[in-house]
């Protein structure tokens, strides 16, 4: 055998075909076939054999041909067996690919089918002969014809028959990649190449994972072709199932069964990580896959999965898609959250659609998935977060003012955005170590350069960075030294922010607590206000943190840090001892505060208090500083009146005048200092023996504090004596803040309040229910009072009327058991004392309305003035007890009893209570979002209403409370109502409503019995409707849709206000009483806000099923529903809509009065066509693509909208136009002033009919689409659809009858930039040009 091959080839160097054919001719088939394979395994000659072969084989002749085909059909197979070297294989390969053409197309059919019968029986495993196909193929299209079955088929047809023959067949899942490999070299139809990819990505859930990124970058080289949308959501889809899989079998993996083979999630990931490059190499290359990769992006916002977000971060990292990319994120990421919310404040929205995944959940898996070795992930991470922030943090407020206190919860779609990218940055941070540096810098960065703006958001997620990796920022601690060189430049709340953030790490480090102290050093003689304010900050913040040996624990101590190393490091480099030499030196560099402005002793006076109670070892030093601090205003001299210098307390610069020392305030700190002192000692003398060392420091504290109470005393009996005159002050001085004569008083007044308010605290705590004490605190009282009415009687008048009540020095603790005594105190031993301050009504008045004003001020700032009005939870503790006394207050004595007789113009008490409960409920919802419940349990039940401890059912106890009240006010007369109260009653209910299930019972009970007040109630009190309305439509909306609801209110306002047409007499009809012809302009508008609420969800429902069929058209093209059905979403838009109509046809008709009422209406009537039009559009575009008919319920709403709102729309046109016309003229009392009324009228007839031209716009903009879509549906009549001749008619009538009689067509203004304008706007533009033609029109 290796003798006749040798031969072979000696005759074909010797260059004889003749004897080469000849010898090729005498040997068999099977010798020819052996020879070739015995040459192929040696790996010897066996390219020379082919070679000489196909010399001695001519393609012309029927031997030579079949010869050809047998070496083909023979070698093919060879190849594939595995059995030869990869580069014998290879040579064999390359020489059968350059005779490919000269092969007959008979053979090459037949070879064409071998490789197709191959493949299917899964014989092509290694793919090496699969290169030989593409040119086989090729070939066989160049032939004219082919025998096909009993006819005849063209080349081209006849490959088009094998390759929808080859992928209709099974594919072996080992030859896959090979064959996709394979058809980058074969000419394909843009229908064979879909078709290839969808049978490509079917076969990817049947390789294993670990053969799916060489398939993935196949496959995007074969995107080459085309297909690029097909490729990449084919990709992604994949792994999105994936991903839920491997999701739901972590879920519930203990109840899978033993087959199922779970995917190892480290392998998932690493394989995912692997096809995020892969596709971004291709997308550096082919920038068409960029953009198609973009533009699916856009269209297709609620398929987002984790691999499609972190293939988007890793895409940011090619500069010419960087902006784009976070842009649509931040796009898609905004108006997710935007839907949710939309979603969650609508039952209809929620019955009609399934929840949609969420955005921000799956951009936390990216964040957590890419811990798998993602790093071209982890940049894009770090960007994201930060455009997040930036994008959608808090903004500055007007002139730059920041809102103080930030919101505990994020409630808004940008505040939820905002919170997203700190969780993504804090996530980042803990898990990847190169991206910590760049994280910590940026964000310091911005604390330090965004003075202008709020950085809140940035000091939140530095402390929780720093909370949560405390030993990891040491290692940056450089970074954060930097930081603190800017402090004396940045505003207050940033220093305050970022110093209690970074206090954990004070303790750990000394060089950093050095570098701090150093700069509030500095900051302490800076010439900015602001950086002297920011020293003081700082080093009270120090003072309460580094605890001095013997000092009480204390609740309120330092954050716990999360790291073992930094407890070991506390207790070894710093102690106690050392810490109180650091105290005291700290106490001395705040000595000198004492002599700078009020601003800044005003913060020492409210910081020391705190101190003292962290660090009890450093009363002495506080106490003597601010005992010699008061003593400089003290006056000594007892028989001498008033007991305080106040003139040392002001300065004057040029003619202004300014406060120099918070007098009230010192005493405020020192009182409270001292209670405190006095029962830490009570309570520490009640145990333990004390050592000489002790005794000697008791017998000094005691000393000063002797000293201290005997000047509080004489300064309460003086102060009783005082009369105004003993101030400089005088009922009839001058107290307006335009003057410096007026400052100088108002200063001097507001002082001696804070002192008569300080006094009456510690006489208070002092007395121990002593009825002469108790009367000594009435006189303080009196003083205080007398001052308080001057100041507010004289804050009305001068050049400079603003006056703001001061705040109480009272604090927030005082109130609370201040208000308890007053309301519920009813021990036997006290009633004798407490009957004195209870006979005061000022007095109770006074002490509610502190209580309401210390609320309102923990409301907008999240935090009091005074004693732990910087600790949470004691200042929730003191919420509970206010709240269950005001409840009791307001429940047990009613209103009508309390002022029987009295008429006053000022609240009553129990509007005051109901104010102050309103304020807690709201503080509570705002500020502790998570203890209402916690809230509403430590209020009293009665023992009558048995309840359980369900919180639903304790918030329901409270609501049925509040409703008992409100029906009692509704019950009496109108003379006996008191609006007020009503209003604060309804705002309770709507807080308290807030916190029920709209699938609970107690919701169907509180809706039930709105719509039974709103019926039955008929006051005529606008306020009171306005808000009892508010309640109904805010309940409604999570109840179910609200439009039929609408149609009943506004047949209602129809019937009060009477029709357009004055001829035609309404139908009276009453289904809601609260509407009458005091309120119905308030419920028309309210009615007017709530359909552009509807319109808001049925926009967003046409928008959300445009996109849909936009996706379904560019993908898979599913088949749509038969004739019969309607889809859900419009069938819902459809009766939303009708309804809607039916209800603007009733308020269309309706006189409503010039105003507000009016531009509303047809602002609304504008939109109302606007979104039909885009329902028309969503139409064309269904009969465009889809050929389908026409839903009936659409042609009825069309026919309803031609019928029944158009005509109506025009007519009311013509009424608004002449109503205001004949109002403005009429009126006879400005005739002399005629010049100045024609202005005014002008300019009002200006503004409110602006609408009327864009609202006939609107309509004719509609009816032009109708055209459109009745020439593309199957309508089969299509006057039946439209009747646009009639309303164009009705239109030109308008314009004419609206015009005639006017001296100018003010209200038709120009529409620009509106293509196609209809015949009814140019008419209302010709008039205006040429007005003489108006008479004749």
């Amino acid at each position: 055998m290796k003798a006749d091959m040798d031969k072979i080839i000696t005759l074909s160097d010797r260059d004889s075909p003749a004897e080469l054919q000849n010898y090729l001719s005498s040997l068999t088939d099977d010798q020819l076939i052996t020879g070739i394979t015995n040459g192929a395994l040696k790996g010897k000659k066996v390219g020379a054999t082919i070679k000489g072969i196909f010399k001695g084989s001519p393609a012309n002749s029927t031997e030579g041909s079949d010869r050809r085909l047998l070496v083909y059909q023979h070698c093919i197979p060879l190849c594939e067996s595995g059995d030869l070297q990869t580069e014998v294989a290879a040579d064999i390969i390359g020489l059968l690919m350059l005779e490919t053409h000269t092969l007959s197309g008979p053979s090459l059919a037949q070879l064409a089918s071998l490789f197709v019968e191959a493949i299917k029986v899964g014989k092509m495993g290694s793919g090496k002969s699969l290169e030989l196909f593409p040119t086989v193929l090729t070939a066989l299209s160049a032939c004219e014809t082919l025998s096909y079955g009993k006819g005849e088929l063209s080349g081209e047809e006849y490959k088009k028959q094998l390759i929808n023959s080859l992928c209709s067949s099974r594919w072996d899942p080992q030859c896959v990649i090979h064959l996709t490999t394979m058809f980058r070299d074969v000419p394909l139809s843009s229908e064979e190449l879909r078709f290839l990819v969808e049978k490509v990505l079917r076969m990817f859930s049947k390789l294993d994972l670990q053969e799916i990124p060489p398939l993935v970058y196949q496959l995007l080289l074969l995107s080459a072709k085309g297909c690029k949308k097909q490729v990449l959501d084919g990709i992604i889809n994949y792994f999105k199932e994936q991903d839920i899989r491997q999701e739901e079998e972590q879920k519930d993996g203990e109840s899978l069964d033993l087959e199922v083979q779970s995917i190892p999630q480290d392998q998932l990931r690493h394989v995912e990580g692997t096809a995020i490059l892969h596709i971004v190499f291709a997308i550096r290359l082919d920038h068409e896959l960029g953009r198609e990769f973009l533009k699916s992006f856009k269209t297709s916002f609620g398929d987002l999965c984790p691999f499609s977000v972190a293939l988007m971060l890793s895409v940011a990292r090619i500069q010419r898609y960087e902006e784009q990319v976070f842009d649509l994120l931040k796009g898609a990421i905004i108006k997710s959250f935007k839907d949710e919310q939309l979603q969650q404040g609508s039952k209809f929205l929620q019955d009609l659609l399934p929840g949609d995944s969420s955005v921000a959940q799956m951009i936390l898996d990216t964040v957590k998935n890419s811990v798998f070795g993602w790093d071209h992930v982890t940049q894009g991470l770090v960007q994201l977060g930060f455009c997040l922030m930036d994008a959608f943090g808090p903004k500055p407020g007007p002139f730059g003012k920041t809102t103080e206190g930030s919101v505990s919860i994020a409630r808004t779609p940008t505040q939820q955005a905002c919170k997203l990218g700190g969780q993504v940055l804090l996530q980042g941070f803990k898990m990847h170590e190169p991206i910590r540096g760049e994280i910590l810098e940026q964000v310091l960065n911005r604390l330090v350069t965004k003075t202008a703006s709020p950085v809140s958001h940035y000091l939140d997620l530095f402390s929780d960075i720093v909370v949560s990796a405390p030993m990891i920022l040491l290692e940056s601690s450089s970074k954060v030294t930097e930081t603190f060189d800017h402090l004396s430049y940045l505003p207050l709340a940033t220093v305050q922010g970022l110093l209690k953030a970074v206090q954990p790490l004070l303790k750990v480090s000394m060089s950093l607590k050095d570098a701090l102290i150093l700069v509030l050093r500095k900051a302490m003689f800076s010439s900015q206000l602001d950086g002297r304010k920011s020293a003081v900050t700082g080093f009270l913040l120090l003072l309460k943190n580094f605890k001095v040996l013997g000092s009480l624990a204390s609740s309120q101590c330092s954050q716990a840090i999360s790291s073992s190393q930094v407890q070991v490091d506390v207790h070894s480099r710093y102690n106690s001892a050392a810490n109180e030499a650091f105290c005291l030196e700290i106490l001395s560099s705040l000595r000198r505060c004492l002599s700078q402005q009020a601003d800044v002793r005003l913060m020492l006076y409210e910081g020391f208090y705190d101190v003292l109670r962290r660090n009890s070892q450093l009363a002495s030093s506080i106490m003597q500083t601010l005992f010699s601090q008061l003593r400089r205003y003290y006056e000594p001299e007892q028989d001498l009146l008033p007991p305080v210098k106040l003139e040392p307390c002001i300065t004057a610069h040029g003619d202004q005048v300014y406060l120099q020392e918070p007098l009230a305030h010192l005493v405020s700190c020192t009182v409270h200092c001292l209670l405190w002192l006095q029962n830490m000692h009570r309570s520490t003398n009640r145990n333990a023996d004390n050592s000489d060392d002790e005794e000697e420091e008791e017998e000094e504290e005691e000393g000063y504090q002797s000293e201290l109470q005997t000047i509080l005393e004489s300064m309460t009996r003086r102060m009783i004596k005082c009369e105004l005159e003993d101030f400089e002050l005088d009922k009839s001085a001058e107290f307006s803040m335009g003057s410096s004569v007026g400052v100088k008083n108002n200063i001097y007044a507001v002082l001696v309040m804070g002192v008569y308010e300080v006094l009456m605290e510690y006489n208070f705590i002092k007395a121990n229910y002593s009825k002469s004490r108790f009367e000594e605190l009435m006189e303080l009282f009196n003083r205080y009072h007398k001052l308080s009415e001057i100041l507010k009687e004289k804050s009305g008048k001068g050049r400079v009327p603003s006056h703001k009540t001061p705040r109480s020095l009272l604090s927030m603790g005082f109130i609370s058991t201040l208000l308890t005594v007053l309301f519920r105190d009813s021990t036997q031993s006290r009633e004798e004392a407490l009957s004195v301050l209870r006979a005061s009504g000022d007095f109770v008045r006074y002490a509610v309305s502190v209580a309401v004003q210390k609320i309102q001020q923990l409301e907008e700032t999240g935090h009091t003035d005074g004693p732990d009005g910087q600790n949470t939870d004691r200042t929730f503790r003191f919420l509970c007890d206010m709240t269950s006394v005001l409840i009791w207050r307001y429940t047990n004595i009613p209103s009508v009893v309390e002022d029987a007789g009295k008429k006053e113009k000022r609240s009553s008490l129990s509007q005051l209570c109901l104010e102050g409960l309103l304020r807690i409920f709201t503080t509570c919802q705002q500020r502790f979002p998570d203890r209402m419940a916690q809230l509403l349990s430590t209020m009293d039940i009665s023992e009558e209403d048995d309840e359980s401890d369900d919180s639903a059912e304790m918030n329901f106890f409270y609501i049925r409370q509040f409703q008992r009240a409100l029906f009692t006010q509704l019950s009496g007369g109108e003379d006996e109502f008191n609006s007020k109260e009503a209003q604060l009653l309804v705002s309770i209910l709507s807080v308290l409503s807030r916190q029920l299930k709209p699938s609970s019972k107690q919701f169907v009970q509180m809706i039930t019995w709105t719509v039974k007040i709103c019926k039955e109630t008929s006051f005529e009190d606008s306020a009171f409707s306005k808000g009892l309305l508010s309640l109904l439509f805010n309940l409604h909306v999570l109840y179910k849709s609200p439009v039929s609801l609408l149609l009943e209110l506004c047949q209602d306002i129809h019937s009060q206000r009477g029709d357009v047409d004055l001829e035609v007499e309404v139908e009276k009809q009453s289904h809601f009483a609260i509407v009458n012809t005091k309120t119905v302009t308030t419920a028309a508008l309210l009615v007017l806000s709530q359909v552009d609420r509807v319109l808001d969800e049925v926009d967003w429902l046409i928008a959300r099923k445009k996109s849909q069929t936009l996706f379904d058209k560019s993908g898979s093209g599913e088949a749509t529903q038969t004739a019969g059905q309607q889809d859900p979403i419009e069938k819902a838009v459809t009766l939303q809509l009708g309804t809607l109509l039916t209800a603007l046809n009733e308020l269309v008709q309706t006189s409503l009065l010039p105003g507000n009422c009016t531009i509303t209406l047809l602002r609304e009537l504008t939109r109302t066509y606007n979104i039909l039009t885009t329902l028309v559009k969503y139409y064309i575009q269904v009969c465009t693509s889809q050929h389908v008919a026409l839903p009936a319920r659409f042609e009825k709403l069309v026919k309803l909208s031609g019928s029944h709102l158009t005509p109506q729309c025009y007519a009311f046109i013509i009424y608004a136009q002449s109503g205001e016309y004949n109002g403005g003229g009429a009126d006879d009392k400005k005739k002399k002033k005629r010049n100045d009324g024609n202005t005014i009228t002008s300019a009002k007839l200006q503004r409110e009919t602006t609408g009327i031209p864009n609202l006939i716009f609107s309509i004719e903009q509609y009816e032009k689409y109708l055209i459109t879509l009745s020439k593309k549906s199957k309508v089969s009549d299509r006057k039946k659809l439209v009747k646009v001749e009639e309303n164009t008619e009705i239109s030109l009538n308008t314009i004419r009858t609206v015009s005639s009689g006017r001296p100018l067509i003010q209200c038709f203004t120009v529409i620009g930039g509106c293509s196609g304008k209809s015949d009814a706007v140019h008419e209302a533009e010709h008039l205006q040009r040429f007005p003489y033609q108006r008479q004749h029109s």
